[in-house]
């Protein structure tokens, strides 16, 4: 009985996946030196690797032809193409969209982010997505012919099941999915495509960043709303219908304002930007803007501060709860706030360390985001590499796996290293 297409071409893929690793790890290499490192027979190592230099994957850069013995063909040394895209992380939010595209090395090749309005239809932020992607990729001389994934972040709660799973052209109709994003995706660069909230995506960033690495984190990320990410034993944790780590819409002042989500009193409500501006405004405070805020928090305006300090205390007491379940090695508060007014995150930690049992070992460090604005385009690519086939066996991989899916950092980017 013959298989579905989808899953001879998910064991191509495969194949392919570690083709890549081995002259990642190894450099170049001829054909049989990367068949005896796979374990590839040599009528699917030609196939594999026709397939990946046609597509602009890998290239040939040198011959034996110099110092070969004997009449026979010369063995042509493979290595990775430093312009072929591999990799995809895209993150909608609210009012832009950031693109981060790795190579097969992880290594990023092109990075950057176009704004939109806040009611910008999806047909219009697709459009300027791809149209970003465009303008990047001719500028930097970057193809995207062996493009492995795409890893979307949106907004708001996203129904995992079935699109968490990889998704290739030619398996058949896309399922419902939020606005079409990933059939646009999939349909244009032919590679599979995962959709996840941004916020969780970015919890996964934050999780697996630099030497600081964990398994299990907590994130709130404070915005245009508030939405939150839950990394439980290393992996996201969704929840049946996508609504894991929405610590925004957890009630918190009964009595409260109405939010947007029907419920009165939500976090959002008290912590969200939108929220913290207007609750100055209420007090007397002409702030509109983030810089608004920014200054009058350099003059130590008393009602910007109490307003503040109220708003991390709401945070800390949602997330100290939700720690007192679920137990993290660390808690991050994530948001252009958290830079413009640092005493979020320390009135948030105060909070806690409340909420929590008097114990040094129960109170995880609560921490403001390392990673910018891109960290739900950057997370968008931990979640590809979690999804590889390569890492089918995550988090029981061996240790060596664990650590090269954690390269992500702030140093890393500053060198251009993804993971």
């Amino acid at each position: 009985m013959s298989s579905p297409p989808g899953v001879h071409a998910l064991v191509r893929r495969t194949h392919e996946d570690r083709v890549l690793r081995a002259l990642r790890e190894g450099g170049a290499m001829s054909r049989g030196e990367i068949a005896e490192v796979v374990g590839l027979s040599r009528s699917t190592m030609s196939e594999i690797t026709g397939s990946l230099l046609h597509r602009g994957a890998i290239v040939v850069v040198s011959t034996d032809a110099g110092h070969r013995a004997g009449s026979g063909r010369p063995a042509e040394r493979l290595a990775l193409d430093p312009g072929s895209g591999q990799f995809m992380g895209v993150d909608f939010g609210h009012r832009r969209v950031h693109i981060v595209v790795a190579d097969a090395s992880h290594d990023i090749l092109l990075s950057g982010s176009t704004p939109y309005e806040n009611n910008t239809p999806w047909p219009t932020r697709i459009r300027r997505a791809l149209t970003l992607i465009d303008q990047l990729s001719e500028e930097a001389g970057v193809h995207f012919g062996a493009l492995q994934g795409i890893g979307i972040g949106v907004p708001g709660p996203y129904p995992i099941p079935p699109s968490a799973r990889p998704r290739l052209a030619g398996d058949g109709p896309a399922q419902p999915s939020a606005d079409g994003v990933d059939a646009a995706f999939i349909h244009r660069f032919g590679a599979p495509a995962i959709v996840d909230n941004n916020t969780r995506l970015a919890a996964l960033a934050e999780a697996i960043n630099g030497d600081h690495a964990v398994e299990d984190l907590l994130y709130v990320r404070l915005g245009d709303g508030v939405g939150g990410g839950l990394v439980v034993g290393g992996r996201l944790v969704t929840g049946s219908n996508g609504l894991a780590g929405e610590f925004g819409h957890v009630t918190v002042q009964p009595d409260g304002r109405q939010c947007r989500c029907g419920k009165t009193g939500c976090l959002e409500t008290i912590a969200s930007v939108p929220a913290i501006l207007a609750a100055c405004q209420a007090g007397g405070v002409a702030v509109s803007s983030l810089d608004d805020l920014q200054a009058a928090v350099d003059r130590s305006h008393p009602i910007v501060d109490q307003v503040l300090r109220g708003a991390a205390a709401a945070v800390g007491e949602v997330v100290g709860r939700a720690a007192m379940t679920l137990n993290p090695a660390r808690i991050v508060i994530g948001g252009e706030i958290t830079r413009v007014a640092p005493i979020i995150v320390q009135q948030a930690a105060a909070t806690v360390a409340y909420e929590l049992f008097p114990s040094g070992v129960a109170r995880p460090p609560v921490r403001a985001a390392e990673l910018g604005e891109d960290a739900g385009a950057l997370g968008g690519l931990a979640a590809l590499f979690h999804n590889s086939p390569l890492l089918a066996g995550y988090p029981e991989a061996d240790a060596a796996d664990r650590a090269d899916s954690r390269h992500l950092s702030t140093e890393g980017m500053a060198h251009g290293r993804a993971y």
